[in-house]
């Protein structure tokens, strides 16, 4: 019994996982095809943004970024993060308190079982990274990001 209940758990935590894409598939206000996302991003940050993959810790040149300015959405442009909310996490990822107003949209993922918050654009639904309890104050927020979905555009 305890075997037929961890299954059904299972495949009701896959079901999960598998419903958010189905249910925003052409629902934002940018779509592609994946062979135009992969043509504009490139291979690594297509990976990052359409197949929710993780760039290697301190890999991105975004961790060095500290002029005033805004964070862009790699896939739409759209301004997502304001350097003032940035701060060093120590987790080798770009990492930010909040978000600008009504530019990014979360899921919950269920990818490595334990249930976490996933970030993404509002706009283009390009995947950023996760969100934890664990940042600073005033909001207590980390939204954990990988720099590949990211561009910098100094103020």
């Amino acid at each position: 019994m305890l075997l037929m209940t961890t299954a059904l758990t299972g495949a009701g935590i896959v079901g999960l996982a598998l419903s958010w894409q189905a249910s925003t598939d052409g629902q934002f206000e940018v779509t592609r095809s994946p062979e135009e996302w992969r043509g504009l991003l490139g291979e690594n940050a297509y990976l990052v943004m359409r197949k929710e993959k993780t760039e290697t810790p301190y890999s991105s040149p975004q961790l060095q970024e500290k002029r005033l300015g805004t964070y862009h959405c790699a896939a739409c442009d759209l301004s997502v993060y304001a350097s003032s909310a940035k701060y060093d996490s120590g987790t080798g990822w770009p990492s930010f308190y909040e978000a600008l107003v009504g530019a990014t949209g979360t899921k919950k993922d269920f990818a490595l079982l334990i249930p976490r918050t996933e970030v993404h654009c509002r706009r283009c639904g390009g995947h950023f990274g996760h969100i934890f309890d664990d940042g600073p104050q005033p909001t207590g927020l980390r939204h954990c990001l990988n720099g590949l979905a990211l561009f910098f555009r100094p103020a």
